[in-house]
């Protein structure tokens, strides 16, 4: 997402995998100033991608792990992601996946993200 709540990226995977195995695939190639994420994305690797790209990673700590300092303004921002993920599954077919293969899906999901980035 940029900040204006626009998605930038998307990558498609299977349901039962997390989400970060694609952190790494989204982020290539951006240059941000800052990346948000939640606790799920607490990684050194992560982290260091991120740093390595010259963004500052405003990623809390998980439960267990060092403890490290983020941006707590800046975390509240991540709302806006999860709120545009919020809209877009008001779309039927993309809350359901009715559709049966990746490139079908993957289409209706670009086609539901631009109806909702127009609102």
């Amino acid at each position: 997402m940029n900040g204006d709540g626009q998605p930038i990226r998307f990558s498609l995977t299977g349901g039962e995998r997390h989400d970060m195995t694609q952190a790494e695939t989204l982020l290539k190639d951006l240059s941000p100033q800052y990346v948000i994420a939640d606790k799920g994305y607490d990684s050194d690797p992560l982290r260091e991608q991120i740093r390595d790209q010259g963004a500052k990673p405003v990623i809390p700590s998980r439960l267990g792990h060092r403890k490290r300092r983020h941006d707590r303004v800046r975390y509240k921002l991540r709302n806006v992601v999860e709120r545009f993920i919020n809209r877009v599954k008001h779309y039927r077919r993309v809350a359901t996946r009715y559709d049966k293969t990746d490139s079908n899906y993957f289409g209706f999901v670009y086609l539901a993200s631009l109806a909702t980035s127009l609102n």
